[in-house]
């Protein structure tokens, strides 16, 4: 059964999302306070990384899982589900916290708990918006996406670190919770379509099997060309940028900075974002995204190269690494979910986005654990310096000799048999 966006479900669409942004600028607060209180309370780079790899590791296992399921079931019950137990298990943490019982290894626990619930999350959240959205509006709308989340990020980190000096952890855990019942209304309204095939039964669903549809998502990613080269890329990348993105809060600490310092960095990061998302939302149209993806990926590396070799309490420098790598991102990001969305069935969409997903944040959790001991051994600076220049090679090693850089997917003859080679799947 094909799905077909209108203006009614754009409107829903939109309703929902708004809810999404509430839910997003709690988690983004409670994912603040617990790693700065990890940072503060041990100030061991080794537990910081094992926190970051905790966070990663589940959501790279659950995430093609996930996928599958968010084809196959209802996603209205699956969002529902998800963010529930999201919002339990912050309401648990906050008991550990009153009676005293808290440490970080209950605290590590807690985000890998949650980190599952976002793996049920996120692929079923993109799954619904071309379901939803026009095909002409999808562009703009991921643009958008990236906009608020930047601007979501900018506010969350700042009224985070404000809340940080001024209320226990204990009270500022209940802004999930509450910011769960505010997304929880416009889910609870709106209708999202079913993509489940008309002529599928419950008992011809029990025979496809999950691996079937595992291997059937797999399958999809083969046939579209240049996207494995890409997915490769993004695993690189995540991998490279880890040890920034998972000793940012100790970076910092060295640097004579503490919890403004902290949260101004990642402001600029989001206020980085925020250009790049304005820049993906204004221009409607995106020839060469291959190109682009590719100078995009050079560009982070840039940023976290600049950030990297900043001196010692230079925290403007850092500011403006942030602010070059933060551009990039929704611009990549944007134009590869755009891709997709239009080139994959809505039927498969689920699977490709969680596979997607998964292939990209492969690295990520060996990229965090390990940084806390060649963090011991090469110094944070050093390893931050090794990872950028090793990120600038790869991209530009990718594009001098792979044949990546002659696809052409601005020819309408070419795009629409790779189309109709996916959707023949």
């Amino acid at each position: 059964m094909e799905v077909l966006a209108t203006k009614k479900t754009y409107r829903n669409y939109l309703f929902f999302w708004s809810g999404q942004l509430f839910s997003l600028f709690g988690s983004s607060i409670i994912f603040f306070v617990l790693i700065w209180w990890i940072t503060v309370e041990t100030q061991d780079p080794v537990l910081l990384a094992t926190a970051i790899f905790l966070r990663i590791l589940p959501m790279t296992i659950f995430l093609p899982i996930a996928g599958v399921f968010s084809d196959r079931l209802d996603r209205k019950k699956l969002i529902f589900v998800a963010d529930s137990l999201q919002a339990f298990i912050t309401f648990l943490l906050i008991l550990f916290f009153l009676s005293g019982l808290a440490n970080v290894w209950i605290i590590m626990i807690v985000i890998s708990l949650r980190s599952i619930c976002q793996a049920f999350h996120v692929p079923t959240v993109n799954a619904i918006i071309p379901s939803m959205v026009p095909e002409q509006k999808l562009p703009r709308i991921n643009g958008i996406n990236f906009l608020f989340t930047g601007i979501i990020g900018i506010f969350a980190q700042l009224i985070a670190a404000i809340l940080w000096l001024i209320f226990p952890i204990s009270l500022i855990l209940w802004l999930d919770v509450i910011t769960f019942f505010i997304a929880l209304l416009p889910l609870l309204l709106i209708k999202i379509p079913s993509v489940i095939k008309k002529t599928e039964t419950n008992e011809m669903v029990e025979k496809n099997s999950f691996l079937k549809e595992f291997r059937l998502g797999f399958k999809t990613l083969r046939a579209i060309p240049g996207l494995l080269i890409l997915l490769f890329l993004g695993m690189m990348s995540n991998f490279l940028l880890r040890p920034l993105v998972t000793l940012l809060p100790l970076f910092v600490i060295i640097h004579g900075g503490d919890t403004v310092n902290y949260a101004l960095t990642l402001v600029f990061l989001h206020g980085g974002t925020i250009i790049g998302a304005v820049a993906t939302s204004i221009k409607k149209k995106w020839p060469h995204k291959i190109r682009i993806i590719f100078v995009g990926t050079v560009v982070i590396m840039g940023g976290s190269l600049v950030v990297a070799l900043a001196p010692r309490g230079l925290f403007f420098m850092i500011f403006m690494g942030g602010i070059i790598l933060g551009i990039a991102m929704p611009i990549i990001n944007s134009l590869t979910q755009t891709f997709i969305q239009t080139i994959v069935p809505k039927d498969k969409l689920g699977r490709i986005t969680s596979i997607d997903w998964f292939l990209s944040n492969l690295m990520s959790p060996i990229g965090a654990i390990i940084s806390g001991p060649l963090a011991i051994i090469l110094g944070i600076p050093n390893l931050l310096i090794y990872s950028a220049i090793i990120g600038l090679i790869i991209p530009v090693s990718l594009w001098s000799f792979t044949k990546i850089r002659k696809l052409d997917y601005d020819d309408e003859t070419e795009l629409k048999k790779i189309i109709e080679d996916v959707n023949s799947i």
